[in-house]
């Protein structure tokens, strides 16, 4: 009898042992959730990831929680993310430099796609090369045509070595044989200041972050990475309207769990995170911001990740970047 207790017993935690992640999957979250974002508050990844906490707060009844952990253009806060437990309780919030920092780095602390379960695209914008209005040309084509000679001691502004603006100039340098003077700087904002100051000559940067000084005039676009022109910016033409095929790139930004949380609780929060770049409020809120709401399923989020990353790996094998 007792024997036969123990059978059935054995049993019962075999049962439990098998039905219980399941279970702890389908009610997620029963507690707060970790939200990291690897830069510092108040920046377009920090607004972006606010914005939707709030939503799935509201959506799912438990806190998620920002988590700034700034740093090496997102790489210690990514790090981090890679590392902690596959369960749904910690999530990322990444950026375009997400793919480029695991192939800048001679020992990379992630790999860009193996380490992260893609949950949603959120949003995406075109780069801009943008000018101070007293620069002497106004579209890209009228740029080509300046003398080598001339382009090389321009300079021109980026976030930082290796950043998204500056990995972008360097494609398009593959691409188009203009050689301009590259000028890193600590971050996009001190870059933009010197542009608007007339320190600089010309700056990369993302549309969001440039649009403040497009509007008033402190600045004037050259041309934008998009497909086709952007509706908040009718007048500038693109970077494949002169000529250079197949040139298009986005600033963007996305939501990751570590590499091996349950499918239910990708799909979960992909569900949700759905809903809140379709409501009005977020719509509206990335629109003043200049960018895109990319609503999705996590599998278009990985094939998008996949050709960032063979993007950028074919120009890194030519330029060869490193930050070490």
């Amino acid at each position: 009898m007792r024997k036969q207790w123990s059978i059935l017993a054995i049993a019962g935690v075999a049962a439990a042992g098998i039905h219980g992640p399941v279970s702890a999957a389908e009610q997620y979250p029963t507690k707060s959730v970790r939200f990291i974002v690897p830069y510092p508050p108040g920046g377009g990844s920090d607004i972006t990831g606010r914005a939707i906490a709030v939503k799935l707060n509201e959506a799912l009844g438990q806190t998620f929680v920002i988590d700034n952990r700034p740093g090496a253009t997102g790489l210690i806060g990514t790090q981090i993310a890679a590392r902690a437990p596959a369960d749904g309780y910690t999530i990322l919030l990444a950026d375009a430099p997400h793919t480029i920092n695991a192939l800048v780095y001679a020992k990379p602390p992630y790999d860009a796609i193996k380490d992260f379960a893609p949950i949603n695209l959120l949003a995406t914008s075109p780069q801009a090369l943008c000018a101070h209005p007293s620069f002497s040309v106004s579209t890209f084509k009228e740029l080509l045509a300046m003398p080598r000679a001339q382009t090389e001691k321009l300079a021109m502004g980026s976030s930082g070595l290796a950043s998204g603006p500056h990995m972008l100039y360097e494609w398009l340098r593959l691409k188009t044989g203009l050689v301009l003077n590259h000028v890193p700087y600590k971050g996009g904002g001190p870059s933009l200041s010197d542009a608007v100051a007339g320190q600089i000559p010309l700056v990369m940067n993302a549309v969001p972050a440039s649009m403040p000084f497009l509007k008033s005039g402190r600045l004037k676009a050259i041309a934008i990475s998009s497909a086709e022109r952007h509706p908040l910016l009718p007048g500038i033409g693109t970077f494949q309207e002169a000529g250079v095929k197949d040139f298009v790139s986005f600033q963007w930004y996305g939501v990751f769990a570590p590499a091996g949380t349950p499918p239910t609780v990708v799909a979960l929060l992909n569900r949700e995170i759905n809903k809140a770049l379709n409501s009005p409020e977020i719509k509206d809120r990335f629109v003043s911001l200049t960018l895109d709401p990319a609503p999705g399923k996590p599998e278009a989020f990985l094939k998008f990740l996949q050709d960032e990353d063979t993007r950028w790996r074919d120009v890194q094998k030519q330029v060869h970047v490193r930050l070490d």
